[in-house]
């Protein structure tokens, strides 16, 4: 599939993704919710995962070096999963290809599909939890929020999350497996 065949299946269903996307964007515009899902988005751009692959050693002892290595392991190769799909796919973000959804915090990259942010915090998310199940009481909504951000902060269509969402979850399962 080419750059255009891409871009006439994302205009297939961007009209149904948008009129969600312009009611999530809508959001932006009430007292402290930007800040709150541009925080929420920050901190997953990295910054507590890469604490807590340093923290759960410190709280669990050496057995959680594993856990911290398949997360390193997994971070990396979604990252270089997302950046071929993203320059290969090319998908405009929903702030810059319509007028109507307002950015909410600056991208970390160009294109939009997939989310990068959702891929890392389910496959996280899931690491974690399979190793210490207390901690899903926390990430699972955490991870739910950092999806909701991306939508709301006009970064990325639903569709990018759930595929990012669906990346990350593959990715977490083939690292458990190894």
């Amino acid at each position: 599939m080419n750059t255009l065949d891409n871009n006439a299946l994302f205009r297939r269903v961007e009209p149904y993704e948008l009129i969600f996307c312009q009611r999530l964007n809508r959001l932006v515009h009430h007292r402290g919710v930007r800040p709150f899902f541009a925080a929420v988005s920050r901190l997953g751009d990295g910054v507590l995962w890469y604490c807590l692959m340093g923290f759960l050693p410190l709280l669990y002892g050496s057995a959680a070096w594993e856990l911290s290595l398949r997360m390193a392991l997994t971070g990396a190769a979604g990252v270089a999963l997302y950046k071929v799909l993203k320059t290969r796919l090319i998908r405009s973000r929903p702030f810059e290809a319509h007028s109507e959804i307002v950015l909410g915090t600056a991208p970390l990259d160009r294109y939009s599909f997939p989310s990068g942010h959702t891929l890392h915090a389910v496959s996280f998310t899931l690491l974690i939890v399979a190793y210490y199940p207390v901690w899903a009481w926390v990430l699972i909504p955490f991870t739910a929020m950092v999806a909701l951000s991306r939508v709301i902060l006009g970064l990325h269509y639903p569709t990018d999350v759930l595929a990012g969402g669906a990346m990350g979850a593959l990715l977490a399962l083939i690292a458990l497996r190894f």
